[in-house]
């Protein structure tokens, strides 16, 4: 037995599907977008789309764009702009619990300080340095400027942590 022929409204479905996931490559970064496997057509027509500001002009664009992503493979794109969203997801919440530790560091003292240091392997020795002239910093810019670096410091040991955690999956 043959499958049925999709009807209209299912093809038109998939080609918008199809055009929507074109469109959001249009954002991307130059490097990115040629990590990605596309043939240089489509990635021609991305990057002249991304330089258009015509409402119309970009409409059409978008429209090629679409037409070229029906002769490609969709998978390693859709998987590729997921992969994306993720990473910057965890970027946000690394962000974030930095800034929680930061405070929970600055208030708790030692205990709070340990527990990081558990938690994200850092070393405590430059975290306990900045403390302290966090304590004694002479006036309000200078102690801001010493929170920058606190939360730096966290930062880059919370990336480091879940890059590890990364590789070791």
């Amino acid at each position: 037995m043959t499958q049925p022929k999709p009807s209209k409204s299912a093809r038109k479905r998939e080609q918008l599907e199809l055009q929507q996931l074109g469109e959001r490559l249009i954002g991307l970064p130059a490097d990115e977008l040629s990590a990605l496997p596309i043939d240089e057509r489509l990635r021609d027509a991305v990057i002249a789309a991304a330089k258009i500001r015509s409402h119309g002009a970009l409409r059409r664009q978008k429209q090629l764009i679409g037409k070229l992503m029906r002769h490609c493979d969709p998978e390693p794109i859709r998987h590729a702009l997921e992969a994306r969203v993720a990473d910057e997801r965890q970027e946000k919440r690394i962000f974030a619990d930095a800034e929680r530790w930061r405070d929970r560091i600055t208030a708790g003292g030692d205990d709070a300080l340990g527990s990081f240091c558990k938690l994200s392997g850092a070393s405590a020795v430059p975290i306990e340095e900045l403390l302290s002239r966090i304590r004694s910093a002479p006036n309000e810019r200078i102690e801001k400027t010493l929170r920058r670096q606190l939360f730096r410091e966290i930062h880059d040991a919370l990336i480091a942590a879940a890059r590890d955690d990364r590789l070791a999956r």
